[in-house]
């Protein structure tokens, strides 16, 4: 509580976190918004019962829901970005300005990313809006609705883009994190009230299953999330004229999760790549587009199919979303540049191969992990046998994540104006 009320003695940090709720005032004020043709009780019923794009919604902070003018949130500035970290792997000149450029570098592999964003929701707002069209959600738009429509929307992702990259610059939490942050926190209002208007579906011991359960998974996430093994690091002493350098002892952390929420995100986008292929064959063969929507319908429809599924891709994609960002090879040439050595372990290919198996085997708890905060929804419906209390894992993942990323750029904030204040 006292660092929260030093927060506002500090005129300087004082703005910076009332700018970004204006920010984030206008973030919601625009998710209110609706696109033309919008059918209010078709889209609620189609989004309570299809949770893949429930978990899309969550990801726009429910402008989905609203089928605002952002009803994709930050979702293609977020695939784009996965897009450019994956062609990394391919083109050796973008791993170049990624990994060995610096600041500048990254600079630069951000503002491809933002480009990519444009084209990424053109498509996605398209597909979105065929899709939602065959369910009857909105009406029949012509050429030139759909068109302006697609517009809207390319250019309210364009918008929200900019929000979050605007909030990031003033170093109290990522842009992108907070806006997703507070698309959840806005959703709780209506859960409680859909608790408290229905009281008679539910008996007191699962409210009290449910929030110890809550209680529980909000302690594995900020236990998962913190916690990393700690790899001691030395520098051999060198001498350069009269003094000597080197000689310290650091550590390199290895996050047991460092994927993040990205693999849950990648899950997602695979799972629900079907329907966006059905909408786009729809242009060129109704039939063959018909024949890939039963399908995928008989695959949603089969809860346990799909949990074991989704599962299954949450932990592959969190192997191999940490093998993009985490490559222990670079990392022990660049400790090798700089003197450092694992203590036991010889520097270079060595440290290298140390490295990877290690990491190996701390991202399957991390893996397994995910994977369990993915499907919890699914558990929690067999377990309490009702819709009303569906404990998502993933909106506790990214609310604590959010959380403590916040804090802890706010606390470093902090400790640096205390030492400024005693030169």
């Amino acid at each position: 509580m006292g660092k929260f009320l030093q927060i506002f003695t500090v005129p300087d940090l004082r703005k910076k976190v009332f700018m970004v709720l204006i920010w984030l005032v206008l973030f919601r004020a625009l998710a209110a918004i609706p696109i033309p043709g919008v059918n209010p009780e078709q889209v609620r019923n189609f989004f309570a019962g299809n949770e893949i794009f429930g978990l899309f919604n969550l990801f726009s902070g429910g402008a989905l829901s609203n089928l605002s003018v952002i009803m994709l949130g930050v979702g293609p500035y977020i695939t784009a970005t996965i897009i450019m970290q994956l062609l990394t792997m391919i083109f050796p000149r973008l791993k170049e300005i990624y990994y060995e450029e610096g600041a500048a570098g990254r600079a630069k592999f951000n503002r491809y990313s933002r480009w990519l964003t444009i084209p990424l929701a053109f498509f996605q707002s398209y597909a979105f809006l065929r899709i939602l069209a065959s369910q009857n959600v909105v009406g029949s738009l012509s050429k030139g609705e759909l068109v302006i429509n697609v517009l809207a929307i390319t250019a309210g992702s364009a918008i929200l883009m900019w929000i979050g990259e605007l909030i990031s610059e003033y170093k109290i939490g990522n842009g992108i994190s907070l806006l997703i942050f507070a698309g959840i926190v806005s959703s709780l209002p209506s859960f409680i009230s859909q608790i408290v208007t229905n009281p008679g579906q539910i008996d007191f011991a699962t409210y009290i299953a449910f929030g110890l359960l809550s209680l529980l998974i909000i302690a594995g996430v900020v236990f998962v999330s913190q916690g990393e093994r700690k790899i001691p690091i030395s520098y051999s002493k060198r001498i350069r004229g009269n003094r000597m350098y080197g000689g310290s002892v650091s550590y390199l952390p290895l996050k047991v999760n460092q994927a993040g929420v990205i693999p849950i995100i990648f899950a997602i986008s695979i799972l629900i790549f079907p329907q966006f292929i059905a909408q786009l064959v729809a242009i060129f063969s109704v039939s063959a587009s018909n024949k890939v929507a039963g399908i995928m319908g008989v695959f949603y429809n089969n809860q346990i199919l799909y949990s074991i599924a989704y599962f299954l891709l949450v932990v592959v994609f969190t192997y191999f979303y940490t093998a993009i960002t985490f490559d222990p090879k670079e990392i022990s040439k660049n400790l090798q540049r700089s003197g450092g050595f694992i203590p036991g372990i010889r520097p270079g290919d060595p440290s290298g191969e140390f490295l990877s198996k290690l990491t190996k085997r701390i991202t399957l708890f991390g893996a397994i992990f995910l994977g369990l905060i993915a499907v919890l929804p699914n558990i929690t419906q067999i377990v309490t046998g009702t819709q009303l209390l569906t404990l998502g894992g993933t909106s506790l993942l990214i609310v604590v994540a959010v959380a403590l990323e916040t804090m802890k750029q706010i606390d470093s904030q902090l400790v640096l104006r205390e030492y400024e204040g005693l030169e």
